[in-house]
């Protein structure tokens, strides 16, 4: 099992840049690593993706802008977020999730909170 902690969240005007860091208690070696966004009055979207071999996703509203990181040695992933703007405020979540013994296994940190004024 993971314990997944978020943090760099904020307060940002538009135009400007945060990183957001996501910190295992465990490793993440075997999971693929995402970050999700919960904006209010919306439904939960997937922001961005890393598999184990490094492979990345990115929902089409934050392509070119944000990039995910990984670092397995240190059990941490990062969200580089670029250009913000008021549509990308939200609660950011680190979710790991890993295909094992017929089964999906999935945890969720707590989520930081992302606010970008225009």
């Amino acid at each position: 099992q993971v314990q997944l902690v978020e943090s760099g969240g904020g307060f940002v005007q538009a135009g400007g840049s945060l990183r957001l860091s996501c910190t295992s208690s465990g490793s993440i070696r075997l999971y693929t690593m995402e970050w999700h966004r919960q904006a209010p009055g919306k439904q939960r979207e997937l922001v961005a993706a890393m598999t184990t071999s490094g492979s990345t996703t990115y929902s089409d509203s934050v392509k070119g802008r944000f990039t995910i990181s990984r670092d397995d040695a240190n059990n941490m992933m990062n969200l580089q977020m670029n250009g913000l703007v008021p549509e990308d405020t939200g609660v950011y979540l680190c979710n790991a999730v890993q295909w094992t013994s017929g089964e999906w296994n999935e945890y969720w940190g707590q989520g930081t909170q992302v606010t970008v004024s225009s």
